[in-house]
């Protein structure tokens, strides 16, 4: 089966967003979660390793979804795979 040449650039940017995405995933859920264990002080009454584990990630979360959405609904529409409203 012969795959067109749109069909493999559609998957080649498909799979760089998903690898970049993961990897700020990683960064943010492992990295800055490790090294919050140095920043010893109380932000808003709980220690601030705490809120940037429990807060702060959840926003970067968020913001990677809705980041994924919107690059996949723009990158569907150049690649004429989008779905019709």
């Amino acid at each position: 089966m012969q795959v067109s040449e749109n069909h493999q650039r559609y998957w080649q940017k498909n799979l760089r967003i998903t690898a970049i995405l993961l990897a700020i995933w990683f960064f943010v859920t492992y990295v800055i979660g490790f090294f919050a264990r140095d920043l010893n002080f109380t932000f808003f009454g709980w220690p601030f390793s705490f809120w940037v584990a429990s807060q702060g990630s959840l926003v970067v979360y968020v913001v990677i979804i809705w980041f994924y959405a919107r690059y996949m609904n723009k990158l569907d529409q150049e690649h004429g795979v989008a779905e019709e409203e």
